[in-house]
């Protein structure tokens, strides 16, 4: 299959488990680290200050927050266009239905609105989200890296534009690399990787719940899942369910870590995507190798560099700079 040799491609080499995260990738011109430097030198210092404290308060949000750069750099690239308000005939990436369970705006807007009192129109809402995605990963135990900035934003959000670009929980991570992933310029090792976020936070049962229930219409339980722990979520996520909230990484979901890999590797995952891992030689050679790390209390050196790589190299999607887009005095409208 091609697609199993993409992944070897890809896997053949591990990263060095020391690196700087903003010497991994070249980034756009005008994306620099430091890009506030002059501008208003406090920039990250204060989205780090405002985010310890709303962490320390609600811990539930990294998980959120993290998913909200991913969903923001997905659809047209990183410009902060998730975070605008729908308009008169003009519904926003916000009521897209894999938008309709992101949480956190009003977080957004609380350390927006503490970088317009130190420097007015400076900041850009795409780089609010960037910063603080890196900032709740490392308040949670996970790896630091430089965030590149200088981002815009844009001026546009469309609805639709989200459902086609997100890539959905039910997809295949060998089929469907070449549909979400490939044409946005990450590779088969940036998709392992960054559905390692996965370690963060919960998931509605209506996300897995074919899964549980009628796996691809067969009305029975996904064969992969593990017979054990099928009950469990049987127990939690009755058919139908649509409010119940599940950990994705059971254990540890306020923790970024490595244990994800150990849940994957186990067949004890939440979504299609993310066991369909285990069906390629190379991507079940890394996740079974980042499980042995979790099972031995051991740091997660190499997922934790290859992390911060992969955030860097999305966050460069797409980007607007220079006199491109605009920088947003409110995230939630155009100016």
């Amino acid at each position: 299959m091609m697609h199993s040799v993409l992944f070897r491609l890809f896997f053949g080499f591990a990263l060095p488990l020391v690196l700087r995260a903003s010497s991994l990738q070249p980034n756009p011109s005008g994306l620099t680290v430091g890009f506030y430097q002059y501008t208003c030198p406090n920039a990250e210092a204060i989205v780090r200050d405002e985010m310890a404290k709303i962490i320390s308060i609600v811990p539930s949000l990294a998980g959120p927050l993290l998913r909200m750069h991913f969903h923001d750099c997905f659809v047209n690239g990183c410009d902060g266009s998730v975070l605008l308000n729908s308009t008169p005939g003009s519904p926003s990436e916000k009521e897209s239905v894999p938008n309709l369970s992101l949480r956190g705006f009003g977080t957004i807007d609380r350390v927006k609105a503490k970088l317009e009192q130190a420097c007015p129109g400076v900041v850009s809402c795409a780089d609010v989200l960037a910063l603080v995605a890196r900032d709740v990963v490392v308040l949670t135990k996970g790896p630091h890296w430089d965030v590149p900035t200088g981002r815009r934003d844009g001026r546009r959000s469309v609805k639709d534009e989200a459902l086609n670009n997100l890539p959905p929980p039910f997809f295949d991570a060998g089929r469907n690399l070449y549909q979400f992933f490939i044409p946005k310029g990450l590779d088969a090792k940036d998709q392992v990787v960054l559905l390692g976020g996965h370690t963060l936070g919960t998931s509605h049962c209506s996300s897995f719940a074919d899964r549980l229930y009628n796996f691809t219409g067969t009305l029975m339980p996904d064969p992969s899942l593990d017979k054990r722990y099928l009950p469990k979520l049987k127990s939690k996520c009755v058919p139908g369910d649509a409010a119940t909230l599940v950990e994705m990484d059971p254990g540890s979901f306020r923790t970024f870590d490595a244990s994800y890999y150990r849940h994957v590797a186990k067949g004890r995952s939440l979504f299609t995507s993310d066991q369909t891992l285990m069906n390629d030689p190379a991507a079940r050679d890394y996740v079974q190798r980042q499980a042995a790390v979790a099972d031995a209390g051991t740091y997660p050196a190499e997922f934790f560099a290859d992390f911060a790589a992969s955030m860097v190299k999305m966050g460069n999607m797409q980007v607007l700079t220079g006199a491109q887009g605009e920088v947003r005095r409110h995230c939630a409208f155009v100016n």
